[in-house]
């Protein structure tokens, strides 16, 4: 990704028909009205009709949280940034990620739309519930909320100034995006960027884009 191509103003378009442009798009609101509810329903469906104790979902939802930085930090690095010589690959990165580094301060591409979204969940509580069973149903909440976290945190990021709790994350990041995009792929948390040592550089600052 050159840092020559960055744009704070200004939108790309995707795809040539509208409707699979529409759905680039999205809303925080849409995303909360989306995953709250699915949420809170896990939640009561697991404790009320498969006896999940609040104490194990309490333990479950957490590990749930903490799961998803690290599932944040390897999709974000290994995936969200992978690099490949196909066109074809590139134009499907560009498409998954590469459009938000070259619009970083775009807000309706800021979470992931409803319907990519969607699918991934339903794909990953698969996946989960073939591992842990009915577990699933307090894990899994707990993950989504880690997403939730996560993209509420990306948001105000690029589209506020950032409050105090959240200047060390808004530098990491505005690094990754401005400097060194080889560094600082934790957005909601700097743990894993600590651990496989990928936090930006002290002295490193972030440049200026157009």
């Amino acid at each position: 990704m050159q840092f020559d191509k960055i744009k704070n103003k200004g939108q790309a378009r995707l795809f040539e028909n509208e409707n699979l442009e529409i759905m680039t798009k999205t809303h925080p609101i849409v995303i909360y009205s989306i995953y709250v509810p699915i949420i809170c329903l896990m939640l009561y469906f697991g404790n009320v009709y498969r006896n999940l104790s609040m104490g194990l979902e309490v333990v479950l939802f957490v590990c749930g949280v903490f799961s998803w930085t690290l599932f944040e930090y390897i999709m974000h690095r290994y995936l969200f940034h992978f690099i490949s010589e196909n066109p074809k690959l590139q134009k499907i990165i560009y498409r998954l990620h590469g459009v938000h580094h070259e619009f970083p301060r775009d807000k309706e591409r800021l979470f992931m739309p409803p319907v990519p979204s969607l699918i991934l969940a339903c794909i990953i509580t698969g996946i989960l519930y073939s591992i842990m069973g009915q577990n699933m149903l307090a894990f899994f909440p707990g993950f989504v909320f880690g997403y939730l976290i996560y993209g509420s945190m990306h948001f105000a990021i690029h589209a506020y100034a950032p409050p105090k709790f959240l200047k060390a994350l808004w530098r990491n990041h505005h690094l990754h995006h401005y400097k060194a995009d080889d560094k600082g792929f934790g957005v909601s948390s700097v743990l894993w960027d600590i651990v496989f040592r990928t936090v930006p550089e002290k002295d490193e600052t972030v440049g200026s884009a157009t």
